[in-house]
């Protein structure tokens, strides 16, 4: 086969960037790949490289490594690009989203898909994302481009408006959970089929079934005999009201409606036992895994190998063999699914060859999830319109319509809190008239 260009933005996000030059590695067929690994922090970068390398003479792959902090050079002819960088990183952005809606009593579990934090996260992510896209389509106007960065949505939908790059957003609720789902059945997970639909991080199971068996039976007894895990409380009380089961997990969904995280009600929290502050504790806890990578990385010690499950290497893969698979994407709603505005950015399943990824068409949702999905449309809307015309006001109105922002704060509170984020960003949002 040919060998075909694999360029990695972000690559410096070492821990992630193992588990899928892992997969991508392990085809025969990709074995031999140019793999460029580009990031603009040096030491990142050099840790990757390493790992990389490392990887590949474990697994007795013989890729072409490079590494680069060179952008332009990394994407120039790439075939496949992938995207994972998070503009701003830990601190001080992520920090910020967190602690100055803090003083406005908004309390947040994850901050990074929707909300006042998925929102500041758009701002910062946005104008990067259009610019390696801009990039591509001068020297790469050919490329895949796999892009695994949040806002999922709102990244994925500025994309399609503002460029043509070819774009497939990827997460791995829609497995995961189907697997956290077949645990909580005493079902293998590989024995369970569905069809799942709507936006990401809050898709639905349309069909969960086993051998032509609906599942969602048994999913209903584990809530009747109160077998519900701790964690997955706010799913399950949802799946109760609404009668489907939603993709992402509790900890984010609890921060995307009205109804869980509210500052007079702390026997809230406590019912549905939601990890406020979660994804600081998970970025310490990601920051420290990646020392201990890069320490292991200068020892004699091999490196753990296992294949994930994420969609970037089997999407690769098909494209270059022709072997049909099934991956859920993020793709926009060019008629796909008929209740939910044209153009957004929706979660669907997609068929994946040599005529590369095709989604396919879902045609109308139960109305009350879309519904319920609208809701956090709307506000991924405006925030896109904002960024895409650079217009202040459509960033107060995306957090005036946000469900959670809007149950907590008052109108005053929502423009003012723009205001202080905006200014504690600074540079990494740049002006905003």
């Amino acid at each position: 086969m040919a060998v075909r260009k694999i360029t990695l933005i972000g690559a410096g996000s070492t821990v992630f960037a193992q588990a899928l030059l892992t997969d991508i590695l392990s085809f025969p067929e990709l074995a031999q790949s140019r793999i460029s690994l580009h990031d603009i922090d040096p030491d990142r970068l050099r840790t990757s490289e390493r790992m990389t390398r490392k990887l590949a003479q474990q697994l007795g792959a013989k890729p072409i490594i490079e590494a680069t902090t060179d952008r332009r050079a990394a994407l120039t002819d790439a075939d496949y690009a992938i995207c994972m960088i998070q503009v701003g990183g830990y601190r001080p952005s992520t920090v910020i989203d967190f602690e100055i809606p803090k003083r406005y009593g908004l309390r947040q579990t994850i901050a990074d898909t929707l909300g006042i934090g998925g929102i500041m996260r758009a701002v910062r992510t946005i104008p990067v994302l259009l610019d390696i896209c801009r990039e591509m389509e001068e020297v790469c106007p050919n490329v895949t481009f796999l892009q695994y960065s949040n806002p999922m949505a709102m990244n994925c939908w500025a994309i399609n408006r503002a460029t043509t790059i070819k774009t497939v957003g990827l997460c791995h609720s829609v497995f995961h959970t189907a697997s956290e789902l077949a645990r909580d059945l005493g079902i293998p997970a590989d024995e369970i089929n569905y069809v799942c639909a709507g936006i990401n991080h809050m898709a639905f199971y349309l069909r969960f079934e086993r051998n032509g068996e609906d599942l969602y039976p048994r999913i209903r007894q584990v809530l009747e005999e109160n077998r519900v895990p701790a964690e997955n409380r706010v799913r399950y009380d949802m799946f109760k009201r609404l009668g489907y089961f939603v993709t992402e997990s509790s900890e984010h969904f609890s921060e995307y409606v009205p109804w869980f995280i509210k500052r007079d009600r702390p026997d809230l929290i406590d019912r549905y036992n939601i990890p406020l502050d979660e994804y600081i504790r998970r970025c310490e806890v990601q920051i420290a895994g990646w020392e201990m990578l890069r320490d292991h990385l200068e020892s004699d010690a091999p490196l753990a190998i296992e294949r994930s499950q994420e969609y970037g290497a089997y999407i690769i893969h098909s494209i270059e063999t022709g072997t049909p698979r099934v991956i859920y994407g993020n793709v926009a709603n060019d008629g796909l699914i008929d209740n939910l505005p044209d153009g957004c950015c929706v979660e669907v399943p997609c068929v994946v060859d040599k005529n590369g990824v095709q989604p396919v068409r879902i045609g109308a949702l139960p109305p009350h999830l879309a519904a319920l999905m609208t809701t956090n449309v709307n506000a991924q809307g405006l925030t896109v319109e904002a960024i895409l015309t650079r217009r202040r006001e459509h960033l107060y109105h995306a957090a005036m319509l946000d469900p959670h922002t809007a149950a907590e704060l008052d109108l005053d509170q929502i423009w003012s809190l723009v205001d202080d984020l905006l200014a504690a960003h600074g540079d990494m949002v740049g002006e905003w008239r």
